[in-house]
């Protein structure tokens, strides 16, 4: 892991949001590889109930300030940032007043997935990869944890193929078990379909389910985990099919076999 350069791609990342799997996950990676010799970079949303006072957010002005096209609208990008105390970890945020600034994650107070999601997703994805071409830092692994990352392999290989910052970048998804029934979105294939990506490569979209989105990842990854236990045998199925190298739940839980992982098999 000398030197390897891993970009940590998350919607839940401690200590900024409680302790889930992948919260927890998402900071124990990064820490991880930084123990090994590696080099981290931590995206994730800047919603609106995470304390900046608390954490130290600051806005980085040579990096915001550009608009990202989400649907045929335009959407400004605020990049914040902080560290995470101890670990010498740096976390950035991707912020816009219309998609983070509510006071939840993914879901309303009545455990409800936002409508919005779909373009929260998509605007999420540009501004990760829009922020680290600005950084000009070239990642060896891009590790992306949770469905809402789901769309990045994707966009990486279609409209950001010609990008030569990722041109030798792999990419590692994890997936968690779902937390939400039925569709993110009905509209999500004809919102990603506006970026002129290939109708075959989205086709699993017109059903923006939690296993068409699993389904994205899979196909469009380098490597997978099976980050939760009690993740749908649809989606354990394909990712076994796939062929792919791939971690199952116990082994993803071993530091020494995820290094192993990223050094050997990615």
């Amino acid at each position: 892991m000398k030197d390897k350069r891993v970009l940590i791609i998350s919607s839940e990342v401690v200590p900024y949001l409680p302790q889930t799997e992948q919260a927890i996950n998402s900071f124990q990676t990064p820490k991880t590889i930084n123990e090994h010799g590696g080099q981290t970079r931590i995206f994730m949303p800047r919603y609106g109930l995470i304390n900046e006072r608390r954490h130290q957010l600051h806005e980085v002005i040579r990096l915001s300030g550009m608009n990202l096209i989400i649907n045929d609208m335009d959407m400004p990008l605020i990049i914040k940032v902080a560290s995470i105390p101890k670990e010498r970890m740096q976390v950035y945020f991707i912020d816009n007043e219309e998609y983070f600034k509510r006071r939840a994650v993914l879901h309303d107070a009545q455990g409800k997935i936002f409508k919005d999601n779909d373009e929260r997703m998509i605007f999420f994805t540009k501004g990760v990869v829009e922020t680290v071409k600005k950084l000009n830092w070239s990642p060896d692994i891009i590790h992306l944890h949770g469905w809402f990352t789901t769309l990045f392999p994707l966009y990486l290989k279609t409209y950001y193929a010609d990008e030569p910052l990722f041109a030798e970048s792999k990419i590692v998804s994890s997936l968690y078990e779902p937390d939400f029934k039925g569709e993110i979105s009905k509209k999500i294939y004809n919102k990603v379909a506006f970026d002129k990506i290939e109708e075959e490569k989205i086709e699993t979209l017109k059903k923006g389910t939690f296993e068409a989105l699993a389904n994205l990842a899979i196909t469009h990854s380098d490597g997978l985990i099976m980050a939760s236990e009690n993740l749908p045998k649809e989606v354990t199925d394909k990712i076994e099919e796939s062929a792919k190298p791939q971690l199952d739940y116990s082994a993803s839980k071993e530091e020494a076999t995820l290094i192993d992982f990223y050094t050997n098999q990615i």
